[in-house]
């Protein structure tokens, strides 16, 4: 088995992390793995936010918690000290195929240098709100950004699942 396919079968969504920060190298290698992704036409529309920012983190775990329906105290980016928004242009037809695809490579990566992530949604409805259009501005980032997802990483607080055996039927072969 490749190690490629190792990664694939192991990688889990991690839900609770410990608070140590992760160091800046893994954090850009990650990033690296998702400006690698495939897209569309190559034409690398898809952007990155990295937040480590604790007050900014907090902030967006409040606001996605709203969004989500949730009591104040949870947070849905379970602890996890480094948040990786993906967002694409709205205008751009394939926005959330790219964005997937970025997502994906970012986890996978995350998994080969021993740490956990974990795909929150809600992204869409965040960067449609005035404080995500803020927060966009305030990095002096022009246009109008759909976001595709966050992506919450950190260092794993204890051993994730094991994958649930894969269910039969789902492939079909044409000669």
């Amino acid at each position: 088995m490749s190690d490629m396919i190792d990664l694939i079968k192991t990688r889990r969504s991690v839900r609770k992390y410990k608070a140590d920060m992760v160091p800046q190298d893994k954090i850009d290698e990650i990033i690296e793995a998702g400006l690698y992704a495939a897209s569309s036409r190559g034409q690398q529309k898809t952007i990155i936010i990295e937040v480590t920012n604790k007050e900014l983190r907090d902030k967006l775990s409040a606001i996605n918690c709203r969004i989500g329906g949730w009591k104040p105290d949870f947070d849905p980016f379970y602890g996890a000290p480094v948040i990786l928004i993906v967002l694409s242009p709205k205008d751009w037809p394939n926005r959330e195929y790219d964005g997937s695809l970025v997502l994906g490579n970012m986890m996978l990566e995350a998994h080969s240098l021993g740490l956990g992530s974990v795909w929150i949604h809600r992204a869409k409805e965040e960067f449609e709100m005035e404080e995500g259009k803020e927060l966009l501005r305030s990095l002096g980032i022009d246009g109008e950004y759909e976001g595709i997802g966050h992506l919450a990483v950190g260092f794993p607080d204890g051993e994730p699942e094991k994958a649930a055996p894969r269910r039969e039927g789902r492939v079909y072969h044409v000669d």
